[in-house]
């Protein structure tokens, strides 16, 4: 339909796309992930991974980007790792959270605002170059305006992560302790990921685990004594694999007898206990109202003081006993 020589329906897909646009910039300032107030993504897509392969493709991300690849703010396709420039910057002008209260999210209560850095990819893959990580994420965590808040940055890729570190060293920049250094572990072939992050950073620089989606009983004592914090989840989604409440009370165990900050985010969407499988009005598990007493703990780590605030809160604990 033409009027005044518009095509109508030409500016209404192009109105359409500003809307998704600006939503998807919403849920990112908002994001539901339980252990964050927000989520920034400087590129989009994967390299792959365990989660995203020729032989298996249950990555949340990827399967977004399956529905909504090529949409304005996605990249093509999965594989097809896009830059984003500027979103961390924007990132970085978001309101200042410290002190206040997260009525949704209780054991956030008084932190700086923590960003969860690349939820819908890997910023670490191939296609995703130093200089740009140094001008997009480094600038932006260093700023004024950036220093205010926490950055939570996770990566199947701990080891170029590691020679991202080193290469920042070598030019005389220290890694920020406000931008928080954490792999993902699925199975316990994975947890030699950790060997990586320990070369990331400093002595004040924050390692953190998210054991999520957990496949099997895992051990990390060997190398929990030198991390930050342990985020655990099961799997969410049609095909996800079983999940078993054991699990999470080990694994509360393992940080327990070392002192390390333990955070279980969800127990997913085919829980079982001592055997039981457990139905759950909450698809992901989410809700720890349905969880057994013992196991809902969600903790976060001490952090270092802030430059511009002395009054940094320190580690907080949330069962619900």
């Amino acid at each position: 339909m033409w009027v005044l020589g518009l095509d109508i329906n030409a500016v209404k897909l192009v109105s359409l796309n500003r809307l998704l646009a600006e939503l998807e910039k919403i849920m990112a300032k908002l994001t539901p992930i339980q252990w964050c107030d927000s989520a920034v993504n400087p590129s989009m897509g994967c390299d792959g991974c365990e989660l995203w392969s020729d032989k298996e493709e249950t990555c949340y991300a990827g399967n977004l980007h399956v529905l909504r690849g090529g949409r304005p703010g996605y990249a093509p396709t999965f594989k097809q790792v896009t830059l984003f420039p500027g979103r961390m910057a924007e990132a970085a002008r978001w309101k200042d959270l410290l002190n206040s209260v997260r009525e949704d999210k209780p054991w956030l209560d008084g932190l700086p605002r923590l960003i969860f850095v690349s939820d819908m990819g890997d910023s670490l893959s191939k296609a995703v170059s130093f200089e740009y990580l140094e001008a997009e994420i480094i600038s932006a965590v260093v700023s004024p305006e950036g220093s205010r808040h926490q950055w939570l940055w996770l990566t199947k890729r701990p080891e170029r992560m590691a020679k991202f570190s080193k290469v920042l060293h070598a030019k005389g920049i220290e890694w920020p302790t406000n931008l928080w250094a954490g792999t993902s572990v699925t199975k316990q072939v994975t947890v030699s990921r950790v060997s990586h992050l320990l070369k990331v950073g400093g002595a004040d620089t924050i390692r953190f685990l998210s054991v999520e989606p957990q496949r099997e009983k895992i051990d990390l004592s060997a190398w929990l004594p030198k991390l930050d914090w342990v985020i655990q989840g099961g799997e969410s989604g049609r095909h996800a694999t079983p999940f078993n409440i054991e699990w999470a009370s080990d694994m509360l165990g393992q940080c327990r007898s070392v002192g390390v900050p333990f955070f279980l985010k969800q127990l997913g969407a085919h829980v079982f206990d001592s055997g039981q499988r457990l139905r759950l009005k909450d698809g992901h598990g989410g809700d720890w109202a349905e969880w057994p007493i013992e196991v809902r703990v969600r903790e976060m780590p001490k952090l270092p003081p802030r430059p511009i605030d002395v009054a940094t809160p320190l580690r907080r604990r949330f069962p619900l006993c």
